[in-house]
């Protein structure tokens, strides 16, 4: 599969935020969202060629039993399956992450899934796809269906971003107790500059609030 790095660091966001884990950033994504912040795994993908032995041999030398898969889009790589199944046989809790454009079949220990809103439509000639794809609802409830373990997380840049929150939350049935808000931004200072805003409507809405803790411990940039 191709791989952008791989790295030990802290889990910075979600349920399991604070877990130290073993990262595997896949590269390659189908979108092409405004505010990526691995755009060397998206709008200029890097990477080479890893195989599925030598990742999981790798994540077993680092002494983490959380292992996370990233990217880019993971659900693009073939071998996603594969590299699942045995980290789960080396007695890894494995969590996946996706943007829940695809649905490929693969277990995993918590899907991750981050819907896109259109606060992450880029301009230019990739927006008509982009908007296409995030719209599409019927692969994030073919995963959502097989993956009872899941988390929802949203990116969120303002109040005016909650509308799109709530419809999606609504037309998908999930839960409220499994989305977290998370503000948008590639430092800590502009995370921190949106976080009373994304904190009061998680109160208000009764969703969970997810920090951005490896931005605060590491700052910005690969590896962390």
């Amino acid at each position: 599969m191709v791989v952008a790095e791989t790295f030990t660091s802290i889990q910075g966001e979600g349920m399991l935020a604070g877990v130290p884990s073993f990262f595997i950033r896949t590269s390659g994504c189908n979108l092409r969202c405004a505010w990526c912040d691995t755009p060397y795994t998206s709008w200029r993908p890097e990477g080479s060629r890893r195989s599925v032995g030598d990742l999981v041999a790798e994540a077993a030398a680092s002494g983490c039993r959380h292992v996370v898969i990233t990217g880019g889009e993971p659900l693009l790589q073939r071998e996603l399956p594969a590299l699942a199944a045995a980290l789960a046989s080396a007695g890894r809790h494995t969590t996946v992450e996706t943007a829940g454009t695809l649905a490929p079949d693969f277990s995993c220990d918590l899907l991750s899934v981050s819907p896109k809103t259109s606060n992450s439509d880029p301009d230019g000639r990739f927006r008509a796809r982009h908007r296409a794809l995030r719209a599409d609802l019927g692969p994030l409830l073919a995963l959502l269906a097989r993956h009872p373990e899941h988390q929802l997380k949203f990116v969120v840049c303002g109040e005016g971003d909650i509308g799109e929150v709530l419809d999606l939350v609504e037309r998908v049935g999930a839960a409220r107790g499994r989305v977290l808000l998370m503000p948008e931004g590639r430092t800590a200072g502009e995370v921190a500059a949106r976080a009373g805003v994304v904190a009061r409507l998680c109160i208000a809405h009764g969703f969970r609030y997810s920090p951005r803790l490896h931005l605060d411990l590491f700052g910005g940039g690969r590896g962390v």
